[in-house]
């Protein structure tokens, strides 16, 4: 029930907040090129990106630097391409399957996006540790991995 409860939350969020993101706490993490790619960024995505690292820090206040800018950073990926809030809501609802490369237009692209954006994010950030992270954000397997997705999961 709870799951359902925080999808549809996400699915509002998608299709009606305007909500502005806290940029300049972001900014205040975020190192060199990092800055760039957060701004490049879908301003919900960024605002996500906020509340999930905001999240971690309650969670977690000893939190390094790389956590919070990989909690910052952990859907850098799906600005890869326009990701429309009707395209995240079908593939919100259909999974198959897909190639990460090459990347396609239309809804095989905002597949491609939905499944494959760690890889498409981590491809973009040069620090190793912030990168590792945002890898793995969906399949956590580190300590602060685990903790990243936790603080995403209840966000």
């Amino acid at each position: 029930m709870r799951r359902l409860r925080g999808r549809t939350l996400r699915l509002a969020r998608a299709l009606f907040a305007k909500e502005a993101p806290d940029d300049a706490f972001a900014l205040g993490f975020l190192q060199g090129e990092e800055r760039a790619l957060y701004l490049a960024m879908d301003p919900r995505d960024r605002a996500h990106g906020v509340r999930v690292a905001k999240r971690l820090l309650a969670l977690y206040p000893e939190a390094p630097g790389f956590a919070v800018r990989a909690a910052l950073l952990h859907d850098v990926g799906k600005a890869l391409r326009p990701y429309r809030p009707w395209e995240r809501v079908l593939v919100g609802l259909v999974s198959f399957s897909v190639p990460p490369y090459p990347l396609r237009r239309g809804v095989l692209g905002a597949l491609q996006v939905r499944r494959h954006h760690p890889l498409y994010g981590a491809e973009r950030i040069r620090d190793p540790l912030v990168r590792a992270l945002v890898l793995e954000h969906h399949a956590p397997q580190s300590l602060w991995g685990r903790r990243l997705h936790q603080a995403d999961r209840e966000e």
